[in-house]
């Protein structure tokens, strides 16, 4: 069973699911005693909840996860319903086929709970007749070393083997919680872009206006808070600067939401999808914080990071986020490579001013693609997805005595 509920997620487990299928196409035939051994393919059957990604690797999707994507702790409220009544036929679901093994792909709210709760049913109904034991396995750590630590203590009682994907998890667990099996597989972004690794953060070429991208998030809520502020800095950025303007957008759903915004910002071309073009070809982006930070670092692309939430969402945060930064290169870097202007500080002006000097200083410019170069490397070689999948299957392995 696999669950994963937002669209970095649901690409996630769509690689996983099929580098679990290699592993065990590849997997040998293992001799018994058996007079008349009998044969069987090892090809593992997949189901759960997840988004397009999945469904195309051949995922049996109960419904769309993905569709239901929101942030923030208001948001998340206003639709307890909903995600109470998917909660809840998952959990129907998962003990009417009794999987060997449940995969949480990132989502941490409702997937530390859901682990929870299987984990309790499981437990109180050990014996004779009650044998499903399902190995419960979360990939990508849930960001407890930025906020509410204590949860580390949960994830030690639920799961049976936690994927790293940066690297210096692993030590944080081991200092807290020895007892859950962490393995750092590396990002499977290094994967994904492999090919574009030569050509990262080349520009648009000599002569050429610079390209300023635009990345404002991937939601509906994150387009309204974001749109209005980023169309005033390109229009600042504009008068100072003779740039083109690229925003991507991750799906076509989202282009009616920036429809108005189309003639406000000058000289703006619209995308859909293909981020590693743009990235090959930006020479600064603007970019909401979360994993697309560490794609522009990947591409070796200079960035501006906002964001922007509820204030409801915002207050909460603050007094539980014990981390300097929101962007993980600059968590990586333990500095601010990246300049981060949250909430009230993402101002027009303020983002403006930053992408400007980002631009007029090569010296700067040049010192941030070198720093963002080391930060990419210790990401790990390429092979994350295969290697999770060979972690998963050694931990099937010691649980069934195989």
């Amino acid at each position: 069973m696999v669950i994963a509920g937002e669209a970095s997620g649901d690409l996630l487990a769509a690689e996983l699911v099929q580098a679990l299928r290699r592993e065990y196409a590849e997997a040998k035939a293992q001799p018994t005693a058996d007079l008349q051994p009998l044969t069987a393919g090892l090809e593992p059957r997949f189901f759960g909840a997840g988004g397009p990604r999945m469904a195309a690797a051949g995922v049996d999707l109960a419904f769309d996860m993905t569709a239901h994507s929101v942030i923030g702790l208001s948001e998340a409220v206003k639709h307890y319903l909903t995600f109470r009544r998917l909660f809840y036929k998952l959990f129907r679901l998962a003990l009417e086929r009794q999987p060997d093994a449940i995969i949480c792909v990132d989502f941490s709210g409702f997937n530390r709970r859901f682990a929870h709760a299987i984990k309790q049913h499981v437990r109180a109904r050990r014996g004779w007749f009650h044998d499903w034991n399902p190995r419960l396995i979360q990939y990508v750590s849930p960001q407890v070393w930025a906020s509410r630590e204590g949860r580390a203590y949960q994830l030690e009682r639920d799961c049976d083997l936690l994927l790293s994907i940066f690297p210096f998890e692993k030590d944080w667990y081991a200092k807290r919680v020895p007892r859950l099996r962490v393995e750092f597989v590396g990002h499977p972004m290094v994967d994904r872009h492999g090919a574009g690794r030569g050509t990262r953060g080349q520009g648009q070429g000599p002569g050429a206006m610079p390209m300023v991208l635009l990345l404002p998030g991937s939601r509906p809520g994150e387009l309204r808070r974001h749109l209005p502020v980023l169309a005033e800095a390109a229009k600042l950025i504009a008068a100072r600067r003779e740039v083109v303007f690229r925003m991507v957008l991750p799906h076509e759903s989202l282009l009616q939401s920036v429809r108005a915004f189309e003639q406000v910002i000058p000289r703006l071309e619209l995308q859909v999808g293909r981020l590693d073009e743009a990235l090959q070809a930006a020479a600064v982006a603007l970019t909401k914080s979360g994993t697309i930070t560490l794609e522009c670092a990947y591409f070796g692309v200079p960035a501006v990071v906002f964001y922007k939430t509820s204030t409801l969402t915002y207050v909460v945060g603050k007094q539980l986020v014990k981390v300097k930064y929101l962007a993980m290169p600059n968590l990586l870097a333990d500095e601010a490579v990246y300049p981060e202007f949250v909430q009230g500080a993402a101002t027009a002006e303020n983002l403006a001013a930053a992408t400007l000097a980002l631009l007029e200083d090569p010296a700067r410019y040049a010192q941030i693609k070198a720093r963002l170069a080391a930060i990419v490397a210790a990401l790990g070689e390429p092979g994350a997805s295969r290697r999770a999948a060979k972690a998963i299957v050694r931990r099937l392995h010691e649980a069934s005595g195989a």
